[in-house]
């Protein structure tokens, strides 16, 4: 499709680093807006829990929604992704999620908020980002790499991949089971009681997951020099960022890596136009130890869950897939119990006897 959009005189690794920067940007700026964090759904108030439970949800059925019917046209053929091709890693799943979701309580926030705190000025959510883009690395490519394909090895179920659509076995099976779990998600943006903005930029946020599919997939795929189709992912993103700007001479950028800096410009725009920007560190070294803690439990669990709040949590359960569905299940079920842990630990502390 290069060619029909006249785009030949450019190189795919230009585009593509575009294309991620663009809805980077995007993403950035509805995120900054609206708070936009699983994270904030399920630790806090009940009030902030519910409107961000709503927000984050609308992301999710306009995600969902924009993928299969891309997927029913025609536009982008998802088989061949992470998320429903091979076979089943169920440990690395699980466990890989439940670390990354207590590392994300540790931390007040997934790495695409950090993304976004960061352009605005908090040195920790920077910090924090570092050493989880260097152990996702380490995870992927590096010291840990041999641990993650034992897990995924030792755990896994072969042939048991795929998507809960595809076990219809029709066409309009992804836009049926779609439709079925937008319904249910709509139910949770009608009570959530969320502020139309905020709902508004959810819709965007999930927007942005449909032109990652069809920028990949569609627009940017040359049949001569074939790329994977995926969208955003910022695990991933975060990992090709840093190996990127170390070796940047031998490599080319991707979509990856324009996706985390048109995330932070977008962010660090919004937050100056809204006079937000403003510098913040740790406190003390208890809560440092918390947060580098929590970004090491992410950056091995991101890779582990194949993906974060959004690489697996949006963009893979766009695809119906069951590996990312048991992946966003075990981030929630971490997340929760790591959430549980922490405020018994705050209880037992604040009636303890005075020493």
């Amino acid at each position: 499709m290069i060619e029909a959009w006249g785009l030949e005189e450019y190189e795919l690794s230009t585009l593509l680093l575009a294309a991620g920067a663009l809805l980077g940007v995007a993403f950035g700026v509805a995120a900054q807006i609206s708070r936009f964090c699983l994270r904030r759904a399920l630790a806090g108030e009940a009030t902030q829990r519910s409107s961000a439970g709503g927000v984050w949800a609308l992301a999710l059925l306009v995600a969902v929604l924009g993928a299969q019917t891309a997927i029913y046209a025609g536009y982008v053929d998802v088989s061949d992704t992470r998320f429903v091709a091979g076979s089943l890693p169920v440990a690395a799943l699980v466990f890989g999620g439940l670390i990354f979701g207590a590392g994300m309580i540790l931390t007040r926030g997934c790495p695409s908020r950090l993304t976004v705190l960061a352009a605005g000025g908090n040195l920790r959510a920077a910090i924090v980002l570092l050493v989880f883009a260097i152990l996702a690395y380490a995870t992927l490519r590096g010291a840990f790499a041999p641990f993650a394909v034992w897990l995924r090895d030792a755990g896994g179920i072969d042939g048991a991949g795929g998507s809960i659509a595809g076990n219809l076995g029709a066409d309009w099976g992804g836009l049926a089971v779609g439709g079925v779990v937008a319904a249910a998600l709509a139910l949770i943006v009608l009570r959530s009681g969320a502020k139309p903005r905020d709902l508004a930029l959810g819709a965007v946020v999930g927007l942005t997951i449909l032109g990652g599919w069809l920028a990949t997939g569609f627009v940017l795929q040359d049949e001569f020099d074939p790329q994977p189709i995926d969208s955003l992912a910022f695990t991933a993103g975060a990992a090709d960022s840093l190996y990127y700007f170390m070796l940047a001479t031998a490599l080319k950028p991707t979509f990856g890596l324009g996706l985390i800096l048109g995330a932070l410009s977008g962010a660090h725009l919004s937050a100056r136009l809204r006079g937000e920007v403003k510098l913040e560190s740790f406190e003390n070294p208890a809560q440092t130890s918390r947060y580098l803690a929590g970004a090491a439990m992410m950056g091995v669990g991101g890779v582990l869950a194949g993906g974060c709040t959004i690489g697996a949590g949006l963009t893979g359960v766009s695809t119906l897939g069951l590996a990312p569905i048991i992946a966003l299940g075990s981030i929630i079920a971490g997340a929760k119990l790591a959430f549980w842990l922490q405020s018994e630990r705050e209880s037992r502390a604040a009636f303890a006897p005075a020493e």
